[in-house]
């Protein structure tokens, strides 16, 4: 199964670091989360995007996982050659990590 089916995603970003939380739709999934949505796991999915370090921070009040993701943005939004290199973008490809069932 793929994230998007557990979990939404809201992103922002500042400069080169992009902001993605990962929401579950069901606080039975968030476990889920936190075991294979995993700083290596993201690094792996949004490699040759992602340059430099990815950090998660688990909030468990609210069902989410947030990643800081540095060197994300080929420079900055307002830098970067790229069509569209905003964190919505990101989180979109983010959800299509695939998870185990």
């Amino acid at each position: 199964m793929q994230l998007r089916d557990i979990a939404h995603a809201r992103a922002g970003d500042k400069g080169n670091i992009s902001c993605i939380s990962v929401i579950a739709y069901r606080a039975g999934d968030y476990e889920r989360l936190v075991r294979h949505v995993t700083e290596s796991a993201v690094g792996r999915h949004l490699a040759g995007i992602v340059e430099g370090e990815i950090r998660r921070y688990e909030l468990p009040g609210i069902g989410a996982l947030n990643f800081v993701l540095k060197g994300a943005l080929a420079g900055g939004v307002t830098r970067s050659l790229a069509l569209d290199a905003h964190g919505k973008s990101l989180a979109w490809a983010l959800l299509s990590l695939d998870v185990p069932e």
